[in-house]
């Protein structure tokens, strides 16, 4: 009887943790938003944004990681749910790095305006913002999962074999990897050279359109005829293309009388 009422007291340690940081994330996020609507930048409104999802597990997570040391329950529960809590929060955080990197996307990207004449150098920010964000995007992923499987005593030496970058399984996988891995690095060289852009005016396969996606393996071209054209990034390093627009916004026509 005495067992069973300290395994009641201990979840509602549990739940009073949970409801605790429920409480200080809401009063939190309240406050932050009345003091960004004071103020006049678009910045703390996405950054706000942003961080109300992420922030709902990662208080609470921490208020329930102070409260198990408080619980009587046997080990072998209490480890599991401190394991549990943990691989959340690891999580949490890899969430909110993703999150941050729409606020930098949005704040770079609210100074460079395609919708002007002359929008050559807002193409080439957008165009390397977008690709080197999902670059970021896979190394935390990859992160978050290496440090999750850390924390596993088991299962640790995973985590480690992600985290290494050399050795003889790096090579293996490099190499049953290897075009895809092209590919990608095909994407970081159109970032960084920009033989094409977002926006950008081309005739590939004998078909006039627009740039539309650069992504990270494959490009999205806008026909006139609003169909899509979609290219493997590759495409555009090792085969020739017509881009009218590489060095000015302006586009020379033609006229038969």
């Amino acid at each position: 009887m005495n067992m069973q009422f300290e395994n009641w007291e201990g979840l509602i340690w549990l739940i009073g943790a949970a409801i605790i940081g429920l409480l200080v994330q809401a009063i939190f996020y309240r406050v932050a938003l009345m003091i960004t609507r004071r103020t006049k930048t678009p910045f703390d409104d996405s950054l706000l944004r942003q961080c109300r999802g992420p922030s709902r597990l990662i208080i609470p997570l921490l208020f329930l990681q102070f409260a198990v040391p408080l619980l009587s329950f046997p080990e072998t529960p209490v480890i599991y749910l401190k394991y549990l809590i943990v691989v959340a929060f690891i999580s949490s955080l890899g969430w909110l790095m993703i999150n941050l990197t729409h606020v930098a996307e949005e704040i770079i990207l609210s100074r460079f305006h395609i919708d002007i004449q002359d929008n050559l150098r807002a193409r080439g920010m957008q165009t390397q913002l977008r690709i080197f964000k999902k670059i970021v995007v896979v190394i935390v992923v990859v992160l978050t999962v290496a440090v999750i499987l850390m924390t596993f005593d088991k299962i640790r030496y995973l985590g480690t074999s992600i985290l290494a970058s050399a050795g003889i399984a790096g090579i293996v996988i490099g190499l049953a990897a290897q075009k895809s891995i092209g590919t990608i690095l095909a994407g970081i060289q159109i970032a960084i050279t920009q033989p094409i852009r977002i926006d950008d005016v081309v005739i590939v396969e004998n078909e006039w359109g627009r740039v539309e996606e650069i992504n990270l393996t494959y490009v999205v071209i806008r026909i006139w005829d609003l169909r899509r054209l979609i290219l493997p990034i590759t495409y555009f390093i090792e085969k020739p293309f017509q881009n009218w627009t590489r060095i000015t916004a302006d586009i020379l026509g033609t006229v038969f009388i």
